[in-house]
Parts: structure tokens; sequence; C-alpha cells
């Protein structure tokens, strides 16, 4: 049975129907059932959406810190008391399983307090004048209108760690999360409605990105583009956006390497595998790509990961009981697939999975799969995989291996497991990559900037690093 929502468009604090007529229709990526269909935005809703969040400007930038954020603690609030509801409608639209998706709902919820907290310390600062007369005072404000672009691997999470920085600091917001999972950006704006934020603060568009998108390049009023998603996408916004001047941040793909040193503790390794890669179904922008792993315990740890990968279950994310959903689509199917065929036939072997189970939909779910022998220009190697597919590959030199990840054109995360700290801090110093994690698989800590280096991105979310990407600076020179 479908579900009902008033639209995918809340413009000035009201649920708003489009002018044309238009609507998203939601699948179950593991049924392909119809689940709801929303009225959705054109280029009409956008401009009205950016107007409203331009009004609402100054009265909310106006509000003191503690004001603003005695609204986030209520919506954390309410997050926290729906956190099951929101997390069934995430799985149903975007199939991982449900104890993930409540799981993200509540992180999600966590940016909310932890901003709610943090912009009562956001200091200036006076630098010192060489006149006893003259004082120089540098104070962060906020910048004005922030468009918030989102993906739908994480539907949630991502759209708050974004609006939840840039609201605190004063900011109004135009949201267009992805046409994939616009109910539970829905979700998340009745609970802001429901919260009392001020009419125009935050504005939600679901709909087709092209004429959005357009609208929100093209407007002055909108100061910043905070984007999560493609490479493709994230470099057009940066010229377009770029061009006007508009302050634009990206979070964009990566290509992760997981590195086991032969003194690593192997079972920490692999159940941190197990995590990073397989959950979301792969569907992350930090799930390890290629594992290198030290030649004196490859075959061990091969042989450990195997077993570990063929005891994971796949099914219906809602039902629960499972560990692997089914992708967000039969496109991306077709795409993780490409890669182990790619890599098969350049002489890669499959040492795991590679098969899907009699029972589950081979159009829907990709089996979790191990590779080993795969050469250095296999798709699954160098380009970022999105799905549950990773390549084994062993290593002898500590050079050689640093030289070869650091060869990628991306630099999000990368991930190290040793007991010996001399080889953590030299190898980690050493990796051209924003983010680190050392004998762990998460980076995603509300308190820690979150973001990459190269291809993989220009900006930081999260921490107070990412409250300052939605402030500007303002120098006041006072003589008297």
């Amino acid at each position: 049975m479908a579900l009902t929502f008033k639209s995918g468009i809340y413009i000035n604090g009201q649920w708003v129907q489009p002018s044309s007529k238009a609507v998203l229709d939601v699948h179950n990526p593991a049924t392909g059932e119809l689940i709801a269909s929303i009225p959705a935005a054109g280029r009409e809703e956008a401009r009205a959406a950016v107007v409203a969040a331009n009004n609402a400007f100054k009265s909310w930038s106006g509000l003191n810190a503690n004001e603003r954020a005695a609204y986030l603690r209520k919506a954390n609030a309410i997050f926290i008391e729906r956190a099951q509801e929101i997390g069934e409608i995430m799985t149903l639209e975007q199939g991982k399983p449900i104890a993930e998706a409540v799981g993200e709902v509540l992180w999600g919820a966590d940016y909310l307090l932890w901003y709610a907290e943090e912009i009562r310390r956001s200091n200036g600062t006076i630098v010192p004048s060489d006149s006893l007369n003259q004082r120089f005072y540098l104070r962060r404000r906020a910048r004005g209108v922030v468009a918030c672009i989102t993906p739908w691997n994480f539907p949630n999470a991502m759209l708050l760690r974004k609006i939840a920085p840039a609201v605190a600091a004063g900011n109004t917001i135009v949201a267009k999360p992805a046409e994939e999972t616009p109910l539970s950006a829905v979700k998340i704006f009745e609970v802001f409605h429901d919260a009392g934020f001020p009419a125009g603060v935050l504005n939600l568009v679901c709909g087709e990105p092209a004429p959005i998108g357009d609208v929100l390049l093209e407007s002055p009023e909108v100061r910043q583009i905070s984007f999560t998603g493609s490479t493709e996408v994230g470099r057009m916004l940066s010229e377009r956006g770029g061009a006007q001047l508009k302050k634009v941040t990206v979070e964009l793909g990566g290509v992760a390497p997981f590195i086991v040193f032969p003194d690593a503790d192997l079972d920490v390794a692999i159940n941190n595998l197990m995590w990073g890669k397989f959950a979301n179904q792969g569907q992350s922008c930090v799930a390890p790509n290629r594992v290198l792993i030290h030649k004196d315990i490859f075959d061990k740890f091969t042989a450990l990961a195997k077993k570990r990968v063929e005891d994971l279950k796949l099914g219906h994310g809602i039902k629960g009981g499972f560990e692997v959903g089914p992708m967000i689509s039969e496109e991306a199917v077709i795409r993780v697939n490409a890669q182990l065929e790619d890599a098969k036939k350049k002489g890669a072997k499959v040492v795991a999975g590679g098969q899907i189970p009699s029972g589950i939909d081979p159009k829907r779910w990709c089996a979790p799969t191990i590779i080993v022998d795969a050469p250095k220009d296999a798709l699954v190697t160098c380009h970022e995989t999105f799905g549950p597919l990773v390549a084994f590959e062993p290593f002898t030199s500590e050079a050689q291996m640093i030289e070869s990840v650091n060869a990628s054109e991306s630099g999000l995360g990368a991930y190290l497991f040793t007991k010996d700290l001399a080889i953590a801090h030299r190898v980690s110093e050493a990796l051209e990559y924003g983010m680190v994690v050392i004998n762990g698989s998460s980076f995603g800590y509300v308190q820690t900037p979150f973001g990459g280096t190269k291809g993989s991105g220009d900006g930081r979310e999260g921490g107070q690093d990412g409250l300052l990407e939605y402030q500007e600076l303002q120098y006041i020179n006072m003589n008297f």
C-alpha cells in the first residue's frame, strides 16, 4: 500500500502544492513497489523557497545564539521520539537494514544537539594594534541563504549534518534532497515544523535536480552551496557557483584503502572491514575499495574474511535479521557487476561471494564479494565502487604501498591497522587523505571534521570546522 505525504515542498512554514502538478514517484528498492507519489518542486517553487529564505534571514540571524539553539534542541528531542518511525520510512525508500536506518536518525539528531551547544562557543578575536587608540576585532557572522544538496545513501544524516551548523550560525536554508529518497527529507521537515522554527528559515524543494539546481545557482540571494554527491556534479557546481562568487563546499567520492600490517589484530581488522565495507550495502563514499594486506598475513587474513563474508545474510531490510539489503536501483547493481566482470576479465579471481543466494532478486541485490589479483588498471582498484565488492592485494614494501594508494585521484578516507605506534604515525601522516582512522572504521563523529583532499572535495562537515564553513569573517578596525 502506498504511503501518503502532504507534499515534497515546504516553503515559508507551509506545505505547498506545485503549480505544475509534478510528482516524484518513490519505489521500494527491495521490491520495486511504489511507496509514495509526492508533489514535486520545479523552478517556480525553487525560486519561492529562495525568496522565503532570504526574507527570513535578517530576523533569524538577529536572534542570539541561545535563542537559535533552543530550536535545535527541540528538534533533537522530537527526532529521538520518532527515530523508529523515520527509520522505517528510510528503509522502505533506501533499502538499508532497519537497525542501520534508526541508528542514522539518531546520528543525524546528534548534529542538532552538538551545534546547539557549539554555537554558544563561537568566539571572535582581538588582534593587537600598534596604537593604544586602535583595536582590530574579528567576528564571525552568518553568510545568508545556504542551498543544501544531499545524496540518497544517508538521506537523514547528510542533510542534518549541513542544516544543523548552518542554521545554528544564523543562516537560512533551501534543501534539495536526492530524488531517490525524498521521503526522509519530508519527515525531517515535519520535525522542524513541529519544533516551531520560524517561517522561511528552513525550506524544502524535492524534485528533479536540473531545474532546481539552475535556480539555486542563478539566484543572487543564495550565498553558499553545500553539496554531497558525485564528483561530476560537484565539479559542475564548483564551476558554475564559483563563476558567481558563491561559496561552494563539496564532499565527493573516494577510493578508500584499507591497510593491514602484519602486527595488526586480525579480528579487529576483519570486524571493522565487515562494517566499513558492507554496511549500507557498501554504498558509502568511505567504504573500503582496496584492502592492502602485508604478504606475511595475506593468506590468513583472506581466509578469515572469506568465512565472514560468506556468513553475511541478504534480505529485505525492514524485516530485520539481515546485514545486507538491496542496492538503491537496478542501475547500481549493473554498475557494481560491471566492475566485477571487468576485474575478472583482467585476471582477478573471486574468493568469496560473487553469487546471489536463491530467493534473492539478482536485479536488486549484489552479493558481498572479495576478489584477489585485480590489476592496477581494474575499475575496482581505481574507481569508487559504491557497492559490496572489494579487492584484496598483498604488499611487501611500505613505501611502495604508500606510493600506490597516494596515486589515486581521490583522497577522502583511509584505514590503517597496526599495533605499532611508529607505523601508525609514519604511515597516517604520509597518506594523502583527508581522514585516516587507525584500528577502526568510523569517521562520522559529530565533533570531528569530515572531508577529503584532491578529487574528493573541498571543505569540511562536522565539528568546529563544520561550523566555520557556514560563517564569514568580518574585520572591524576601531579607532578612538
